[in-house]
């Protein structure tokens, strides 16, 4: 067995979802699910597929997206695994409990824009994850400022009123 770390490709400001589920309609009942709940969103979605022909499968409404769903799950390699690339303006939080939701989904392993490491064990025929560095560690603990610009953000942003 062999441990390594897959950092993550994509664009700074590019929002993704990492999960697994256990079957392969998961590709076509994500991308429903996806396009049901926000209307016009933009992503690429790709799955491991842990059987029989054992391809990456993929759908999408925007290229980019796609292409960096396919690329980073066929580096991960871990069956059963999925990505959601969403475009730019597009929010896991808007997302996430509907793709929670989907009958396929297991887990979900993060949904984030940071800077992300996956930690992948090679089984030599199988891959599987082992857990995911999302960001960075933490420098601190909050102050009374730095809970006032929090506040203050979310409501800049129309996550609170």
């Amino acid at each position: 067995m062999e441990i390594s770390v897959v950092q993550i490709e994509k664009p700074e400001a590019i929002n993704f979802i990492f999960g697994q589920s256990h079957f392969i309609k998961t590709v076509e009942d994500l991308h429903e699910a996806l396009v049901s709940a926000v209307p016009g969103i933009k992503f690429g979605l790709a799955f491991c597929e842990a059987s029989g022909k054992c391809l990456v499968r993929w759908s999408g409404t925007d290229e980019v997206m796609t292409e960096l769903a396919k690329k980073n799950a066929l580096a991960i390699g871990a069956g059963h695994s999925f990505f959601i690339f969403l475009a730019e303006g597009f929010f896991p939080i808007n997302v996430l409990n509907t793709v929670k939701n989907a009958s396929e989904v297991c887990r979900i392993f993060c949904a984030t824009a940071n800077p992300t490491g996956v930690v992948v064990a090679d089984l030599g025929k199988s891959r599987a994850v082992l857990g995911v560095a999302d960001g960075e560690k933490p420098k601190g603990i909050e102050g009374s400022e730095d809970i006032a610009w929090r506040k203050n953000f979310l409501r800049q942003i129309g996550y609170k009123s």
